[in-house]
């Protein structure tokens, strides 16, 4: 079994004045220290809602510090639980992000969201070219070329 497992994780930054800037600091931290070993793992700030339902940036900053909450996804191949492809994606990402907390989101077979957008979409992007848009792009590309001569 194949799961897709999303942790958040909580990233301190600091010199940051900004909720946009911790976010692209926390990136930028966090996408230095899983590359090239992890570069698959998908990074994402993540929304929050404050008790009463209101939203909330994803990052919170005072006296030049911030706490940025990402969202850290990636797909964990054959496993044996949902549990075990936490465990397995909190090894790995926790690893390369030592001192930062970690804290499962969610975790579902990867077998769903595969079948919604896998061949499908393969046969969409190759169909446009099939229609003959080539024909119509070749003569405006030799009108260019002539005015450039010109």
């Amino acid at each position: 079994m194949d799961c897709r497992v999303v942790l958040e994780a909580a990233v301190p930054v600091y010199d940051v004045v900004t909720p946009e800037a911790a976010v692209g600091a926390a990136i930028s931290k966090v996408g230095e220290r899983l590359n090239p070993d992890l570069s698959y793992v998908d990074i994402e700030p993540r929304s929050r809602r404050s008790p009463r339902g209101a939203e909330l940036p994803p990052a919170t900053v005072a006296a030049g510090e911030g706490l940025v909450a990402l969202e850290l996804g990636m797909t964990v191949y054959d496993v044996e639980s949902e549990d075990h492809a936490v465990r397995i994606a909190r090894s790995e990402i926790g690893s390369r992000l030592e001192g930062i907390a970690l804290e499962r989101l969610s975790c579902e077979p990867a077998e769903e969201a595969e079948s919604e957008t896998g061949e499908d979409d393969a046969t969409e992007e190759t169909e446009p070219a099939a229609d003959g848009d080539e024909e119509t792009l070749l003569p405006e590309f030799e009108e260019m070329v002539e005015q450039h001569r010109e």
